[in-house]
Order: C-alpha cells, then structure tokens, then sequence
C-alpha cells in the first residue's frame, strides 16, 4: 500500500464528493454539499488543503482523508478521513493517518476517547485538551508544543457558503451538479 497525493482536478473533485458523501451519509441533505463547495471553491483555490489517498498494491483507493494547513502553514489537520474498502484491510483509514503522521506535521481533532486511542494507535503521540471537550493530537514532526503555539486551522464557513446558495440559485445547481458527476466518475485505481 502507498499514499497517492490526488492532484488531477477531475480526480480530486471525484475523490471530495465521495469523500463528503461517505463522511456526512449518502443521504444526508445539505451538508456534504456545503463542504464540498467550501473546499472546492475556496480551499483548493487558494491551495490551503490537500486530498491524499491510501491505495492498494492495484492502486484502488482504500482510503481518503482530507488535510487543511494552519494559518502559519506549518501544519495540517485531518479535516475529513473515510475509510473506502469493503476488503479485508483493517481500518485503512487509520493506516493513512499512521503514513502521514511520519512525513508530516498532522493534526488530528478527536472528539471521544475512542477516537483518540484509534489516533494513539496510528501514531499521534502529543494530546492537549481543546474547546468542548475535543482532544487536540500532534504527529511527532509538528512543530507545536502547546496550544498556545498551535495556529489556527484554516476552515470553510458553510454559513457563508449556505447563505451565497439561497442567493443564487445557479450557483447552487453548478455545485450540486459537479458533487454528483463527481460521484458518478469516482475513479477505481489512482
């Protein structure tokens, strides 16, 4: 297995919409559009995030995760990890945070203790405790050594990003049209 970094546009936008959908439900209403938006539109262009794949030795996507820098550019933060495999590979998201937590300065948000052990497992070695309860991890190779040195992640405001789709009605069908073509051209290998 190896980590694909996914820089082909069609790709990508494949990639996210699977990656909202499996996150947020299939069938859950606006949300997985919203952020879909937010990243495409405003994240990706301002190359304030990547989208990362764990693949098989087929190169069949296992995995997804969808990283955002900070405000410095020093780290990254899982924004959104899905598993994808119905194969018999144990939890391959896990095993994506485990390969990028040893090339770069991750961050992870756990909102449980059992997010946070799955996270231990995989390699997130530093934890503070954050806001409402969320655990705040650190791969070895981030640079903060506190919360008071760790900078802000950059993030979508979906209620921008809502408000601007009952605004524009056209704006809203481009963006709905693109997360289902994307879902529809979801690539087998990458």
């Amino acid at each position: 297995m190896r980590v694909v970094h996914i820089k082909n546009e069609a790709q990508r936008e494949a990639c996210l919409a699977r990656l909202c959908a499996e996150v947020y439900g299939h069938h859950v209403a606006l949300a997985p559009l919203v952020t879909f938006a937010g990243v495409l539109g405003v994240l990706f262009e301002q190359e304030a995030a990547r989208l990362l794949a764990l693949v098989d030795e087929e190169s069949r996507p296992l995995a997804l995760a969808l990283l955002a820098l900070d405000e410095a550019g020093e780290g990254m933060n899982v924004m959104q990890l899905a598993d994808l495999s119905q194969q018999p590979v144990k939890a391959p998201g896990l095993r994506l945070v485990s390969e990028l937590a040893l090339r770069a300065p991750l961050r992870v948000d756990a909102a449980s203790a059992e997010q946070e052990r799955r996270f231990r497992e995989a390699g997130i070695d530093r934890w503070f405790s954050g806001k409402g309860g969320v655990r705040i991890g650190l791969s070895s190779r981030h640079p903060a050594t506190g919360l008071g040195d760790l900078p802000r992640t950059l993030t979508v405001d979906e209620r921008s990003i809502v408000q601007s789709f009952k605004q524009d009605r056209a704006l809203f069908d481009d963006y709905k049209r693109l997360f289902v073509e994307g879902l529809k051209a979801f690539p087998e290998t990458l």
